[in-house]
């Protein structure tokens, strides 16, 4: 995956990852909450949390200590 690819794939992540919150947020503000969807949601969100982590450290150049 070229540099600029990388990163237009991590600020989508970001986007989706901050999207999430939001939607996680309001869900578990509702009065008939969705126990299952909840979880769901919060796996996924995790799950884009650990790729924008595996992305920023690819974009993180080498450095010898």
């Amino acid at each position: 995956m070229e540099r600029t690819d990388a990163e237009q794939k991590l600020v989508e992540l970001r986007i989706e990852h901050r999207d999430l919150d939001e939607v996680i947020t309001r869900l578990a503000e509702t009065v008939d909450l969705n126990e299952i969807q909840l979880r769901r949601l919060k796996k996924r969100k995790l799950a884009l949390k650990d790729q924008i982590a595996r992305l920023e450290s690819a974009l993180v150049p080498n450095l010898i200590a």
